[in-house]
């Protein structure tokens, strides 16, 4: 649990008391953290969709409550609702197959590649929003599990269905950002 705990506060934690929170030593991510959630080549429910996701997937439970509030300020529920459903869904389901299809990658044996996963994975055809922003979300955290194939995959999904390569590239910056956080919160 990070320095922002008890628990009490949590409900009133938004990105700017977690920025205040960051340690000197990862001063640069004060900075970095306002620069990813400004302007850039995503919508506002990409941009926050990809920050949640991706604090769910770096396990910092006040970094999500305070992506969520800082959300609701910039997106509507109607839209900001089904993001934050799928930034869940995204993070656990590559939290299960970074690990499946990276050990699968590293491992390089085609026998392995020739077994079926017989992992379940319905929920990626099954969005609570547009399929293109859950694919954002999963690229965002495969990036934090340094899953190869997983990346590749959600990758040429994005660029095949229109997603710029800047807004990939944003994604995956708001990435590495947020988990920078979250490893300097739980230090």
């Amino acid at each position: 649990m990070s320095p922002l705990s008890p628990t009490a506060e949590a409900a009133t934690i938004d990105v700017e008391r977690i920025r205040d929170a960051l340690p000197e030593a990862a001063s640069d991510l004060r900075l970095n953290l306002q620069s990813v959630l400004g302007d850039g080549a995503l919508t506002p429910v990409q941009r926050y969709g990809v920050a949640i996701a991706c604090a769910y997937a770096s396990r910092e439970s006040d970094l999500v409550r305070a992506l969520i509030t800082t959300a609701r300020a910039h997106v509507e529920p109607a839209l900001l609702d089904p993001a934050i459903d799928d930034a869940r869904a995204a993070a656990a389901l590559m939290g299960m197959n970074n690990v499946y299809y990276r050990f699968r990658h590293l491992v390089a044996k085609e026998s392995y590649s020739q077994m079926p996963a017989r992992l379940r994975m319905q929920r990626i055809a099954r969005t609570k929003g547009p399929k293109l922003d859950f694919e954002l979300f999963c690229l965002a955290v495969s990036a934090i599990g340094n899953c190869e194939t997983c990346i590749r995959s959600h990758e040429d999904v994005l660029t095949k269905g229109g997603v710029t390569e800047a807004a990939i590239h944003d994604a995956v910056r708001i990435a590495a950002t947020v988990h920078g956080v979250a490893v300097a919160l739980s230090t």
